[in-house]
């Protein structure tokens, strides 16, 4: 099946060399390590190159050649993203340019007082959106639905390191469903509940979508649960572009039915579909996500 196993690559080593880098000789110069480590994941990590090997060729339709040299590439982008995640975690903000994309729908959201539901999805570099909404005088609490498997120690050390504390707050996934609870107290007082579509675990509800031609298995709990609370839904991304330059995306989900999962699922997988054709290094799901690979 087409599931995530719960922990992402990368080690407190890895981070630590970054941020040694970051702080030592800049950000720019700390891209050039990373052909290195971009190499080491292309020879080495065999099951990962193939599941985004496969991405590119049999979904995207590149040449074999051209899917091989993506896969190095989409790993040396994955790279430059953590970078930019430290560094301006690190304090660093001024070193980035950005702009904004339907900016207006996450104001609109906000105004009308009910609080809203952001999906976004592996791609990009979502995690960074709150240190650019301070300058836009975008004032609001996010907070990520998430499960205990996505905590780890990375994002510990992270935290550490960083001048200004995250403010995101997490709102964990449990089996008692007490997790409900908390999102409607958040959405209460109008803030903004944050899901990754893109994720689907083994054992978990799920529903089936079309992304790239193929089916595959979405983790149901974002669908389900944006779908029956009755408040405007806006996907976003934020995506890296030229140099040290990010473009935010926000759209809102347009003609979804209330309690219609399946009809926000199909909503949204034709948004990151056109996402992703537009920036196809940028989606990092170094796994089988279409269970298709042993069927090639």
């Amino acid at each position: 099946m087409n599931k995530w196993k719960g922990k992402s690559k990368g080690s407190i080593a890895g981070y630590k060399i970054f941020v040694w880098c970051i702080r030592n000789i800049g950000v720019r110069s700390s891209y050039v390590v990373l052909y290195f480590v971009a190499a080491y994941y292309f020879l080495f990590l065999k099951k990962s190159s193939r599941s985004i090997r496969h991405y590119f060729h049999k979904r995207l339709g590149y040449s074999t050649l051209k899917s091989k040299w993506s896969v190095f590439r989409s790993y040396f982008t994955f790279g430059t993203v953590l970078i930019d995640k430290t560094a301006i975690s690190a304090g660093l903000r001024d070193q980035f340019t950005y702009e904004f994309d339907g900016i207006d729908h996450l104001r609109n959201l906000l105004a009308a007082k009910k609080g809203g539901i952001l999906i976004s999805a592996h791609i990009g570099n979502f995690e960074i959106a709150e240190h650019f909404f301070a300058d836009i005088d975008f004032d609001c609490q996010i907070n990520l639905v998430t499960t205990d498997q996505e905590v780890t120690a990375i994002k510990e050390y992270l935290d550490s390191v960083a001048v200004k504390k995250s403010t995101t707050k997490f709102i964990y996934v449990k089996d008692d469903m007490s997790h409900i609870f908390e999102i409607n107290d958040a959405l209460s007082r109008n803030e903004l509940i944050c899901f990754t579509g893109d994720r689907y675990f083994e054992g978990s509800k799920y529903l089936e979508g079309e992304l790239l031609g193929k089916s595959a298995r979405f983790p149901a709990g974002p669908f389900l649960i944006a779908s029956r609370l009755g408040v405007p839904v806006v996907y976003v991304y934020v995506m890296k572009e030229k140099k040290l330059h990010y473009h935010l995306y926000a759209r809102v989900a347009e003609n979804v039915k209330k309690r219609d999962a399946q009809g926000l699922l199909n909503s949204y997988t034709r948004n990151l579909e056109a996402m992703v054709r537009k920036y196809p290094l940028q989606w990092f799901n170094y796994f089988d996500f279409w269970d298709d690979i042993n069927q090639s």
